[in-house]
């Protein structure tokens, strides 16, 4: 039994390592119903608090390939009735995809113990060069305990393998109030009975959300962004108590563009507009964006040039009038941003490009209103003033102008459509720039990289969507959070340097260390979306640590739970339990076989 055992090991190890040293494959089968998959811990929650940036092996019930109904049918005749909707819905049912499968407690056993007895340095089969992944197994709870995770992680000293943690995850699923919890003193005896330790350390922590969906009359009001604030303390005096201000504070922001309720949204139509030209010239096909305005883009334009027409002030007395005019509806008057996000010193071309991004509904629209301001210039109709900095082919048409010679254009192909998105670039860049700059929160300097007109158009719509991106972020925690003005400023260095390197990616969240009395207003009289506390005594390979986290959500994905009562908070009950096996070189490491 034993060389049987030690062979299972043997072959398992062997499997895992070559999962790991593959690139091209992230899973495997072993034993064909046992479905290892290796995947990043923070996709895990419950593994995610102890393996959040980590590469793991994590083993569960392979799920059986099921033939649907149709495919069945299919097999027999090919002339399966095209209105025969139930036949339909019943193969969409049965082809269902099922969620992660747990494994009995006494199978994650078995391979808990296949892995550990793999890790012994008296068996030949260990390679001492390649140290396995952590490895995790679903459970299915079916133990007295309520484990839902076994796990394994081998720690090493001097390059070698010293010993192997071992995690147990259990779980008690819902439950209501604070009186049916485990008192900090009960967790206290808990630890003392599986480590007899003189002194122990306790830590707590805590996750409160700040920004994200809401709750108005009975409806949620979906958001994609959100803001949650992590805490991390010492000296836990009782279970779910509310973080000190002596806490260390993290926020972690994840910020999706769109949302109505941001000062940001004008821009962010704008912005679409933008890319609406971008794609278009990517592509070959627009899809273009329904109007704001019920005037035509081409008699906007000729309305505005009548204007410029009749003028018979001094430049300055001009861009004070086209600030004034009435011809344009104005969104977002009672933003509170709206002073810093809408400049009131829009040249020619940005005007021009803010009348046609409200109406343009076509390539034709953008050459036929081209082609007239480009006749008004070249007849010297109008002398519109232009930015000095301004980089687009119209505003050197416009400098022309000055001089009565213009060079010949040919508004044909792609070619109205580049020289419209180039005014929108440069208006959009100068918009994010008044900002900025405006409320120091940094420098022309550090915003080279975003302002470049060295690149081809498609980057240059790419940094400015990332500079939008920085903005939102910015706005929606001043507006929303109060942050004060040294905390923008860290945010805003934080989110420049990132984007400089990385993709852009909306989902990503960014970090901000804050002191807990800036936000306390937020979190001291809510309930946690996650609490917890750890204990811990020993040191080095010999630390013993048990946590318990509570949660408003399952922690887990693979277990049934029971929610309650809608109107009261629930709380997911999960206990971690942690201990290593320690062995010398010589000794083997104990079996956990039951």
């Amino acid at each position: 039994m034993g060389s049987k055992v030690v062979s299972r090991a043997e072959e398992f190890s062997t499997l895992l390592r070559c999962l790991q040293d593959d690139q091209s494959s992230n899973s495997c089968t072993y034993e064909e119903d046992i479905h290892i998959t290796k995947m990043n811990g923070d996709k895990l929650t419950a593994v995610n608090l102890y393996f959040a940036n980590q590469t793991i092996f994590v083993c569960e019930k392979a799920v059986p390939k099921i033939i649907g109904l149709c495919d069945e049918i299919n097999t027999e005749t090919s002339n399966c009735s095209a209105d025969n909707d139930d036949a339909e819905d019943s193969c969409d049912v049965i082809r269902t995809e099922q969620g992660p499968q747990p494994l009995t407690v006494m199978e994650a056993r078995q391979l808990l113990s296949l892995y550990t007895l793999s890790q012994n340095p008296g068996m030949s089969a260990v390679d001492n060069n390649l140290i396995l992944h952590p490895l995790w197994l679903r459970c299915d709870m079916s133990d007295p305990g309520g484990t839902v995770w076994f796990g394994a992680e081998i720690v090493c000293a001097s390059n070698k393998v010293a010993g192997v943690k071992l995690y147990s995850i259990t779980c008690k699923g819902s439950t209501v109030g604070k009186k049916s919890l485990v008192t900090l003193e009960e967790l206290k005896q808990m630890h003392k009975n599986r480590h007899h330790s003189s002194s122990m350390g306790i830590k707590g922590s805590a996750r409160f959300s700040l920004f994200g969906s809401t709750v108005v009359e009975n409806t949620t009001i979906e958001s994609h962004s959100s803001v949650t604030v992590d805490f991390k303390w010492s000296h836990v005096e009782s279970i779910l108590e509310i973080p000190p201000l002596s806490s260390t504070a993290t926020l972690n922001i994840k910020v999706v563009c769109g949302d109505m309720r941001s000062p940001m949204f004008e821009m962010y139509r704008e912005l679409e507009f933008l890319q609406t030209l971008a794609n278009g010239l990517k592509t070959g096909e627009t899809e273009w964006m329904e109007p704001v305005e019920s005037t035509s883009a081409v008699n906007l334009t000729k309305v505005y040039l009548e204007e410029l027409r009749n003028m018979a002030k001094t430049l300055q007395d001009q861009a004070a009038k086209t600030v004034e005019t009435p011809k344009l509806k104005q969104e977002m008057d009672d933003s509170i941003f709206h002073a810093f996000l809408e400049r009131g010193d829009l040249d020619f071309a940005e005007q021009l490009w803010v009348r046609m991004r409200k109406s343009v509904t076509s390539y034709q629209d953008i050459s036929d209103c081209l082609k007239l301001v480009i006749e008004a210039l070249r007849y010297g109709d109008i002398k519109p003033w232009i930015h000095r900095d301004s980089s687009s082919s119209l505003s050197k048409l416009i400098l022309q102008s000055y001089h009565q010679q213009i060079d010949h254009v040919s508004l044909t192909g792609i070619t109205p459509v580049i020289m419209l998105l180039e005014v929108g670039l440069d208006k959009m860049r100068k918009d994010y720039i008044n900002y900025l700059i405006g409320e120091e929160l940094t420098t022309l300097n550090h915003l080279h990289y975003y302002l470049s007109t060295e690149v081809d158009l498609q980057e240059q719509v790419i940094r400015l969507r990332k500079l939008h991106h920085l903005l939102e972020i910015i706005v929606t925690c001043g507006t929303f959070l109060g942050l004060p003005y040294h905390q923008q400023f860290v945010l805003t260095q934080s989110c420049l340097n990132h984007y400089k390197t990385s993709t852009y990616d909306e989902e990503h969240e960014f970090k901000l260390q804050i002191k807990p009395a800036l936000i306390s207003h937020f979190y001291q009289k809510e309930h946690p979306i996650m609490w917890g506390v750890e204990i811990s005594s020993g040191q080095g390979l010999r630390e013993v640590q048990t946590s318990l986290q509570l949660s408003d959500k399952p922690l887990v994905d693979h277990v049934i739970f029971e929610t309650g009562d809608l109107y009261v908070p629930l709380t997911v009950y999960l206990q971690c339990w942690r201990n290593i096996n320690i062995h010398s070189s010589g000794t083997k490491i104990p079996l956990i076989w039951r």
